[in-house]
C-alpha cells in the first residue's frame, strides 16, 4: 500500500543499483560507494552501498503520545450511509495507524500505550461495532452495489479501502486482545464480538475442503470489479484466522465474561463443537504437489519434513480456547441458575440485530447514495487520497511490522540489503545481488521506469 520511493543514483551509475539496508526490517540510506568486484566485469559496473543495521524497532514512532491519545479519543461509530466518506475515511487511517504503532509496541516489548488508550476512553466498544458494520455492508451493500448497472468505477482503490477496514480492525483487535482488561473494557459489545468470531469460524469451517477456488479460477477475474472481489475473498480468510485468536483471548477470560456471553458461547454455538471442526479440517494446512503447506505470517509457507510433527500456532490457539471452555473451573461453575442467572442468559447481541433494523429495505438506496457521493471521486481527490496513504504507509513501519526478515532473491538465506532502484528485491550480500542481476535487471529497469 505504500507509496514506492526511488532512491537517487549518483552520477554515472546506470547498472546494478546501490542496496539499501534493512537492518531490524529498517530501510535506511547506505553509506560511501566502493568499486564492483571483478566478477561483474561482464555487467554494468555502478558504486555498491553497503551498511550497518538501521535504527532498533523501538526507535520507530507512527504516532507520538499525546497524538496517539486525540487520535483514539475521536474515534466513533459511523452510519451504513456514511461508510467511504470523507469523515470515515480519515477514522480508517487513523485505525491504521494505530494498528502499526501497537504492533510496533508490543514487538519493542516496551509497554503498550494504545491499547491502554482504548481501554481508558472505553473504545473498545467503538471498535466492535465498527468492526461489525463494516462486515454487515460487506454482506448487504457490496453485493447490490456490484450489481448496478452504473457502476463502472474508474479506480477501485476507494472501495478496497472499505474492504480492508475490518482486516485492519480485527488485526488490531488481535493485538490488544491478548491483556484481559482490553476483554474486561468491551463489556456488552463481548456478546457481539462472540458472534462474529462464530461467524467467522462457521464460514472457515464450511470452506474447507473446497480447494483453493481463488487459484483455480484465477483467469476468470479480468476486471478491476472481478479483482476486487477476488482479492475481497482472500482477505477474508485472514480475517477468519485473526477472528480466531481473538476469540480464544475471549476464552482466557472465563471468569470475568458475563453469563449470557458464556452461555452463547457453550450453550447456543457449541463453540468446542465447532473447535473441535476447525482441529479436524485445519483450513490453514493442505497439500500442494505433496507438500505440506501451512498458512503462516500471511502466505502459505512449505513445511520441512523435520518440522511436520510439530503444533502449529492456529492449531494452538484451538487448543487453548478448547481447554478454557472445557476443562476451566470458572466456565464449569458459571451454570448455577439463578434468577439473575436467567435473566443474563436471555441477552442477546445487539449490534448486528440494530444495525440491520435501522438499515432493513435501504441497501440499495445505500448503494446509490455511496455511488454517487462517495465511490466516483475526481482525479484530484484520488491524488489526496494516495499522497495520505503514502504517508500512512510509511516504508520504514512497513518492514518493521512484517512477520519475519525478508529473504535473498538469489541463494534464499535471510537478508538484510535491498535493491535501491526498485526496492522490490532483498539480498544477503553484493555477490548475490550481482549474481542476480541477469534476471532482476530487466524488470528493475522497467519498475522505476514505471515510477518516473
Amino acid at each position: 500500500m505504500a507509496a514506492s520511493t526511488h532512491a537517487p543514483q549518483p552520477p554515472g551509475n546506470s547498472g546494478v543499483p546501490d542496496f539499501r539496508p534493512a537492518g531490524h526490517s529498517y530501510s535506511e540510506r547506505a553509506g560511501p560507494a566502493t568499486s564492483a568486484p571483478a566478477a561483474a566485469q561482464s555487467q554494468p559496473n555502478p558504486a555498491f552501498r553497503l551498511s550497518g543495521p538501521g535504527p532498533d524497532m523501538g526507535d520507530l514512532e507512527l504516532l507520538l503520545p499525546g497524538e496517539a491519545d486525540v487520535v483514539v479519543r475521536g474515534l466513533r461509530s459511523f452510519p451504513l450511509r456514511e461508510i467511504g466518506t470523507g469523515g470515515w475515511n480519515q477514522q480508517h487511517e487513523n485505525l491504521e495507524k494505530l494498528n502499526m504503532q501497537a504492533i510496533l509496541d508490543a514487538t519493542a516489548s516496551q509497554g503498550e500505550p494504545i491499547q491502554e488508550l482504548l481501554v481508558t476512553y472505553s473504545k473498545i466498544p467503538v471498535l466492535v461495532e465498527e468492526l461489525i458494520a463494516v462486515e454487515m455492508w460487506k454482506q448487504k451493500v457490496f453485493p447490490v452495489l456490484c450489481r448496478l448497472e452504473d457502476f463502472k468505477p474508474q479506480n477501485t482503490f476507494p472501495i478496497y479501502m472499505v474492504v480492508h477496514h475490518e482486516a485492519s480492525i480485527i488485526n488490531l483487535l488481535e493485538t490488544v486482545f491478548f491483556h484481559k482488561e482490553v476483554c474486561e473494557s468491551a463489556g456488552d459489545t463481548a456478546l457481539d464480538l462472540v458472534d462474529y468470531c462464530h461467524r467467522k469460524l462457521t464460514l472457515l469451517v464450511a470452506q474447507s475442503g473446497h480447494g483453493d477456488l481463488h487459484e483455480k479460477e484465477e483467469s476468470q477475474y479480468s476486471t478491476p470489479m472481478q479483482e476486487l472481489q477476488k482479492q475481497a475473498e482472500l482477505m477474508e480468510f485472514e480475517i477468519a484466522l485473526k477472528a480466531l485468536s481473538v476469540l480464544r483471548y475471549i476464552t482466557d477470560c472465563v471468569d470475568s465474561l458475563s453469563l449470557s456471553t458464556l452461555s452463547r458461547m457453550l450453550s447456543t454455538h457449541n463453540l468446542p463443537c465447532l473447535l473441535v471442526e476447525l482441529l479436524k479440517h485445519s483450513p490453514w494446512s493442505r497439500r500442494e504437489g505433496g507438500k505440506l503447506q501451512q498458512f503462516e505470517s500471511g502466505r502459505w509457507q512449505t513445511v520441512a519434513p523435520s518440522e511436520q510433527q510439530k503444533l502449529t500456532k492456529l492449531d494452538g490457539q484451538v487448543w487453548i480456547a478448547l481447554y478454557n471452555l472445557l476443562l476451566s473451573p470458572e466456565a464449569r461453575a458459571r451454570y448455577c441458575l439463578t434468577s439473575f442467572a436467567k435473566g443474563q442468559l436471555l441477552k442477546i447481541p445487539e449490534i448486528w440485530e440494530r444495525l440491520e433494523r435501522e438499515n432493513r429495505n435501504k441497501w440499495k438506496a445505500i448503494a446509490k447514495h455511496q455511488l454517487q457521493h462517495v465511490f466516483s471521486p475526481s482525479e484530484q481527490d484520488l491524488r489526496l487520497q494516495a499522497q495520505r496513504w503514502a504517508e500512512t504507509y510509511r516504508l520504514d513501519v512497513l518492514e518493521a511490522v512484517a512477520p519475519e526478515r525478508p529473504r535473498c532473491a538469489y541463494c534464499g538465506a535471510e537478508a538484510s540489503k535491498r535493491c535501491s532502484r526498485c526496492q522490490n528485491e532483498w539480498y544477503c550480500c553484493r555477490e548475490c545481488q550481482v549474481k542476480h542481476w541477469v534476471k532482476h535487471g530487466k524488470t528493475c529497469v522497467q519498475a522505476t521506469q514505471g515510477d518516473s
